[in-house]
């Protein structure tokens, strides 16, 4: 008797509970005041966009790190990931299957990439002959043991030489006037007709040219330079493996570089640059430094751009750097256990770094000011590439991705306070 009644007891409360339920459920969806409230209550306060906090770069962020010369650089791609695609592309091989190649890997041009190419060209130009300005009024000073660069009146007195007799000096550099190349450091590579055809040996590299690596990479590109012949190929090349089965046949390399009038050539090197333009008057100079840092700029994203399809080597000990699908078998190497490798460099994919150098150096906020000194206070100095420095000096506006790494924020102390900051 007590079960029946505890039964009906349940019921009749649930039919009561849903009952209510029902009631309730008919006003949300009538007035709907009920449901707004708790969607209100549960949903987070709206932000509106123009009241978000935007910070592209961060305030400040770490000097650019510098890597040991008694190890091999680190590799820009994955290990895992490189033995993963050998791993596939030697199944393909077994198989007998040919490697699918899409342009530029297959021997032809990229479109696309051609009038990148050429604006790269152009902006190359443009940025030596800028810098070539600059300098007659930007004093810059390389030391003579080491590398190490400066961009002021005088050279810093920081205690980092690295140099063969930096111990007669307690460290101390030995300053000289720099040069154009201690801004733009002098990258070059072989120039090959048909970078797919034969490879460069240790005999014959004396047949080749060496010209700045930027302008090969803007050759293989699509830009021609008749000094400099490139071949274009109509029929893509064919790969099993890592075997080139079908290339098209050898052609023979034309060289009408001997009887061609090398004057003409002189604009895409650095050589001399200082010597050829002449001296900017003091009203051009901020357009100059503005001009250079826009075409510093333009080359290097351009670079970028083209080093995303274009293979290019560097070798993992030096700064040799080859532009083409395999490195050369030169043995010129003489880093790092170069005799377990009797001279011959250990290619591996390059960065835009290593084709076009920062070189950075120590950002001076008074260039006129007295010398940087080092100890407690080279914490508190920021760093920034050679020419972004020189530009900024001579009156340009540089783009914000900089000044973290310049630390515009910081104010450095006396010496005697640098003690007791934290």
């Amino acid at each position: 008797m007590h079960v029946v009644v505890s039964l009906t007891f349940i019921l009749e409360l649930d039919a009561q509970v849903l009952f209510k339920m029902q009631f309730e459920h008919g006003k949300l969806h009538k007035g709907g005041s009920i449901l707004g409230t708790i969607f209100s209550a549960s949903r987070k306060p709206r932000v509106e966009p123009t009241l978000r906090k935007r910070e592209a770069y961060p305030q400040n962020v770490d000097l650019p790190p510098v890597l040991p010369k008694q190890k091999k650089k680190p590799y820009p791609i994955p290990f895992k990931k490189i033995k993963q695609v050998a791993k596939e592309d030697k199944k393909l091989a077994e198989m007998g299957i040919e490697k699918p190649l899409d342009p530029p890997k297959n021997g032809l041009l990229a479109p696309d990439l051609i009038p990148v190419a050429y604006k790269v060209l152009d902006a190359w130009k443009v940025l030596i002959k800028g810098l070539g300005q600059l300098l007659y009024v930007i004093p810059v000073y390389s030391c003579n043991e080491c590398s190490e660069v400066h961009v002021s009146h005088s050279g810093h007195h920081m205690q980092d030489c690295l140099g063969p007799t930096n111990s007669k000096r307690r460290s101390f550099h030995s300053w000289i006037k720099g040069s154009i190349n201690d801004i733009l450091v002098p990258i070059e590579a072989y120039h090959l007709y048909d970078p797919f055809g034969r490879r460069i040996k240790h005999e014959t590299r004396f047949q080749y040219d060496r010209i700045p690596a930027i302008v090969e990479l803007c050759i293989q590109a699509g830009v021609e330079i008749p000094e400099y012949p490139s071949r274009r190929r109509t029929k893509p090349i064919r790969m099993i493996g890592r075997k080139v089965i079908d290339r098209g046949g050898l052609v023979e390399e034309p060289q009408p570089w001997r009887a061609a009038n090398p004057s003409s050539l002189v604009d895409l090197d650095t050589h001399g640059a200082c010597e050829r333009f002449p001296p900017p008057l003091p009203s051009d100079i901020p357009k100059i430094a503005q001009e250079t840092m826009d075409a510093y700029e333009t080359v290097r994203f351009g670079v970028t751009k083209l080093m995303k399809k274009y293979t290019v080597k560097a070798c993992g000990y030096c700064t040799e750097v080859h532009v083409g699908p395999w490195g050369h078998n030169a043995k010129l190497c003489g880093e790092f256990k170069h005799q377990w490798r009797d001279g011959k460099h250990g290619w591996q994919d390059a960065t835009v770094d290593e084709v076009f150098p920062p070189n950075y150096v120590w950002h001076v906020k008074d260039p006129k000011g007295p010398p940087m000194k080092g100890g407690a206070l080279k914490k508190f100095y920021g760093k920034a590439p050679a020419v972004v420095e020189v530009c900024l000096q001579a009156g340009a506006q540089i783009p914000e991705k900089y000044k973290p790494m310049m630390r515009l924020d910081i104010v450095v102390p006396d010496s005697e306070e640098a003690q007791l900051v934290a």
